[in-house]
């Protein structure tokens, strides 16, 4: 195809011509017929364009004198450069990627009268298959294509930025080369400082996380003139489709988004603090990989203290119980360049949406509120006293654990008995009957880490809404029986009632009931009496014979130790 010292190399076209068995008939043109076109022809060859393609070329009689698929590699050439015989150069004008002519040029066009050498004879007439692969041009740039666009976009590629994307690398005839889609990972890479060919580290700048695009590019911003010495040939334009998953910039902070503060916000986490918290996890393309939702469980730490990823625990300072918010966490601050495996990739920025259940530090106490206290308060409740409330308890986030108008009755205690958690005993000193309040019970003086199966979360700060109906005064500590009026001095005969010198069970419980019923005595309140009265009973009984006699019946004045007896 070329003259004079490159009629050589012109025996390595690119293209082949399937043998035309009708008579020889003089040409004073090329004929061209197209025997496929392909349905989009986004680019046809220029003068001046530099195409790669394959060919067969035979004579007339279907003798082949040459093929570029015998050689295994393309014909490369610059067309209308007189680099081709002049047919040719023409034949080739006009062709779209993988369209297939087949071309006669009469010998004028091609050979001539001199022929070439042993393989061509003089005034030869050339038949050429022609199947174009590659056509660019020196003047080509990177040629993008968005063919998806996310409907928001709050940052683009920048250069040095750090890129997670997927990829489809084809030829421009669609010969695929390579994908990160065969291999299960993403291609991840900084963007602008040369980590990538020029032509993709030009193609990725100005993306948005979940674009996709099209880039195009000429060999000269690909693999140049030697390709990949694998399956990118030399020369050859490059297109990769491409899908952006993650950015970052190794600069970056954590940053907080689409945050819902409540109207009332009376106190914000600080380090130190314990969280407990709901969160859903999620990749910046927004592949979900975790969530506490599902486990239908809060997540529980502290923050501030390394317990967490740095970027959480970084997120989570100075939030207000019931805020919401969204942190995004570059990876650095995350789960750095391994990631965690099969659910995190390495170098993944990660997404959190958070709902903030409730917080306490260790060191609070219970958080008393006097919602209403009546008028006249002549006596406050105290370390022993019996009384009767009605709460309505809740956790801090507003959820309902239980509610004594429920059943319809208060719930009764005496105080200093640990019938309650700690934080409610001591929630309910000092009150007045008709008196409310408002407590507020960090969980280390409520039911602790493990909470109550079914009812009460571990670590949950406890919210009660108490009202003291009823009250009545208790014993002197030590004591569970006291006198009202001084004791008989011939208190042993009084109980003997037989008079047989000893004292039944029976005839102890009927005097001690009979002296409470009379005004005489007090039972300590919110016991079972007649327990009372047998410990009491027991303790007099020292030989533990089942009865009391006069040597052994003793006052609590008189014990060397002590018992909370008469």
């Amino acid at each position: 195809m070329l003259c004079g010292a490159q009629r050589a190399a012109c025996l390595s076209i690119l293209v082949a011509l399937a043998a035309c068995s009708a008579p020889l008939v003089p040409l004073d043109d090329i004929v061209v017929e197209k025997t496929f076109e392909p349905e989009q022809c986004v680019r046809a060859v220029q003068v001046g364009d530099y195409v790669r393609y394959h060919y067969n070329g035979v004579f007339p009689d279907g003798k082949k004198f040459d093929s570029s698929y015998d050689r295994g590699s393309t014909y490369n050439v610059f067309v209308g450069k007189q680099q081709l015989i002049q047919g040719m150069d023409k034949a080739l004008v006009g062709m779209c990627v993988n369209e297939r002519r087949l071309v006669k040029i009469p010998p004028h066009l091609a050979y001539g009268k001199k022929g070439y050498g042993d393989l061509i004879p003089a005034d030869a007439i050339l038949h050429f298959d022609v199947l174009l692969l590659d056509v660019w041009n020196p003047e080509d740039g990177v040629k993008i294509n968005t063919y998806h666009t996310p409907a928001v976009c709050d940052r683009k590629v920048e250069v040095s930025d750090y890129v997670r994307y997927h990829y489809n690398g084809t030829l421009l005839d669609g010969t695929l080369f390579d994908s990160s889609h065969t291999r299960m990972r993403t291609y991840d890479t900084y963007v602008g400082i040369g980590w990538l060919i020029a032509g993709m580290d030009q193609g990725l700048l100005g993306m948005c996380v979940g674009e996709k695009r099209i880039v195009t590019m000429p060999p000269s911003l690909g693999y140049g003139e030697n390709g990949d010495d694998s399956d990118i040939p030399g020369q050859a334009s490059l297109v990769f489709d491409v899908v952006l998953l993650d950015l970052h910039n190794p600069r970056d902070g954590i940053v907080v988004t689409n945050q819902q503060v409540p109207k009332l916000c009376p106190r914000k986490t600080v380090e130190g603090d314990f969280v407990r918290y709901h969160y859903n996890g999620s990749l910046l393309d927004g592949t979900f990989f975790d969530s506490s939702h599902s486990r239908n469980r809060t997540y529980d730490t502290y923050v501030g203290r390394g317990y967490v990823i740095a970027g959480m625990d970084e997120g989570l300072i100075g939030v207000c119980m019931g805020e919401r918010r969204t942190i995004t966490i570059p990876p650095h601050l995350a789960y750095g360049e391994e990631g965690t495996g099969s659910k995190i990739p390495g170098s993944a920025v990660l997404v959190f949406d958070v709902l903030i259940v409730d917080f306490h530090n260790p060191a609070d106490k219970t958080e008393v509120t006097v919602t209403h206290k009546p008028e006249v308060c002549e006596k406050m409740s105290k370390k022993g006293d019996f009384v009767k409330y009605h709460y309505n308890a809740s956790l801090q986030d507003g959820s309902s654990l239980d509610s004594t108008y429920n059943y319809e009755k208060t719930y009764n205690i005496v105080l200093g008995t640990n019938h309650v958690v700690p934080g409610m005993e001591e929630g309910l000193i000092g009150m007045c009957v008709g008196e409310r309040r408002h407590l507020v019970i960090p969980p280390h003086l409520g039911y602790g880490e493990r909470g109550v199966t079914d009812e009460v979360p571990g670590s949950a700060v406890l919210v009660f809404d108490v009202e003291l109906v009823d009250m009545e005064e208790g014993l002197p500590e030590g004591y569970m029986f006291i006198w009202n009026d001084d004791v008989s001095v011939d208190l042993f005969t009084e109980m003997d009632k037989d008079k047989n010198e000893q004292v039944e069970p029976s005839e102890f419980t009927d005097y001690i009931m009979r002296q409470v019923s009379e005004g005489k005595g007090r039972l300590a309140p919110g016991f079972d009496p007649y327990r009372i009265i047998d410990n009491m009973f027991n303790n007099q009984d020292r030989d533990s014979d089942g009865k009391i006699t006069a040597a052994e019946f003793r006052l609590k004045a008189d014990e060397e130790v002590a018992h909370d007896e008469l």
